[in-house]
């Protein structure tokens, strides 16, 4: 069992296969054109023979009515983000339209027309837990916590009068999903006078918001659709795949429940509708490159524009599969949260991100 954490540990932490050992190894982010271009394949030769195979010790089984599209093309076909919102809300179903819950922060964001300045926002109501303040306030005064992605930072108590505020000072400040590795946004300055203009100084945010964050100590997540309003496949699927996840990331001593906040582990959320439920299970990855980034001291600047001694530099990949089973989750765990790797990017690869290797699937 040592041999087998050490060796999750270390599969974990290593660079992706193919990809250059320093960031910054290229100009611009390129569209890669086809499913075995955007990240590395299993390779027999290297990973061994189990990468081609399905787990043996899956008791796991879908309904026997579960129909999956295994016709269409998969991949490229998925609108690019800039960033990815989950917010907290405790539950793991919602209204078709998750905008349509009211006094939500969803609603909040989507109705006020509230656009991040980075590009597009993916917005996700999840099961993340709400904190107890949420349960002492009326519906629409409701605070709760969301997580950024790919930036892996938490923002807490956000109200939906405060939804302007999260946009403004951390959804549009965040690292998108084109942001190099190592590449730090610049600090926000005073705009007042021509002579400020020349010569900007950093603003204190929290002389600006009473919002605060903090990061998020996951090394990975694995988001899974579970709107059974939208699919009644989703509501099958994601209990059944987040027991098969957990099973071989607790054999790791990789997962992490919804209250256990240990850095370096895999935490498993149920998100809201991400589309194209006929080709259900969707499994989104959000992975670090570095298993034991938190131990490392790095100066940096936190969401405030205060000096830190760490910069996050948050998720390397976003991996989005789909047709996912219950025999798949041993080898995604193994391969793609692990290593940044796709076992079967034909049938499953639906797009993705790799900010270190400069590679989209939009």
């Amino acid at each position: 069992m040592q041999a087998l954490l050490r060796r999750g540990a270390s599969l974990f932490g290593s660079t992706p296969s193919g990809s250059p050992k320093e960031s910054g190894g290229f100009d611009e982010f390129r569209k890669a054109p086809s499913h075995d271009l955007l990240f590395p394949k299993v390779d027999p030769a290297v990973d061994g023979e189990e990468c081609l195979h399905d787990c043996a010790s899956c008791t796991v089984k879908y309904p026997a009515r579960f129909d999956v599209d295994y016709e269409d093309e998969l991949y490229g076909h998925v609108n690019g983000w800039a960033t990815h919102l989950l917010v907290a809300t405790g539950k793991t179903d919602w209204v078709r339209d998750v905008a349509d819950e009211k006094g939500s922060l969803m609603e909040a964001i989507e109705k006020g027309g509230l656009v991040p300045s980075n590009g597009n926002l993916k917005l996700s109501a999840s099961n993340m837990p709400v904190p107890d303040e949420y349960h002492h306030h009326e519906p629409g005064e409701q605070p709760t916590n969301v997580l950024i992605l790919p930036a892996f930072t938490v923002v807490e108590q956000v109200t939906p009068a405060l939804a302007p505020d999260l946009i403004k000072y951390f959804v549009s400040r965040a690292p998108t999903t084109t942001t190099p590795l190592g590449s730090i946004p610049e600090p926000l300055t005073e705009t007042e006078g021509e002579e400020q203009q020349q010569q900007p100084a950093p603003v204190d945010i929290s002389s600006l918001t009473p919002l605060r964050s903090r990061p998020c100590g996951h090394a990975a997540v694995i988001l899974l659709c579970s709107q059974r309003t939208r699919d009644a496949r989703c509501g099958q699927s994601a209990p059944l795949l987040r027991r098969e996840f957990e099973r071989h990331l607790r054999a790791l001593e990789l997962y992490r429940d919804l209250d256990d906040e240990r850095p370096g582990g895999v935490g498993i959320y149920f998100i809201s509708h991400v589309g194209g439920h006929k080709y259900s299970a969707n499994v989104i990855v959000y992975r670090r490159r570095d298993f034991e980034w938190y131990r490392k001291e790095k100066p940096g600047q936190d969401a405030q524009g205060k000096t830190t001694g760490e910069a996050d530099e948050g998720a390397a990949q976003g991996i989005w599969l789909a047709r996912v089973r219950p025999e798949d989750c041993e080898n995604i765990v193994k391969y793609t949260v692990l290593q940044g790797k796709v076992v079967k990017p034909g049938l499953q690869l639906r797009g993705g991100f790799d900010r270190e290797r400069g590679k989209i699937s939009w």
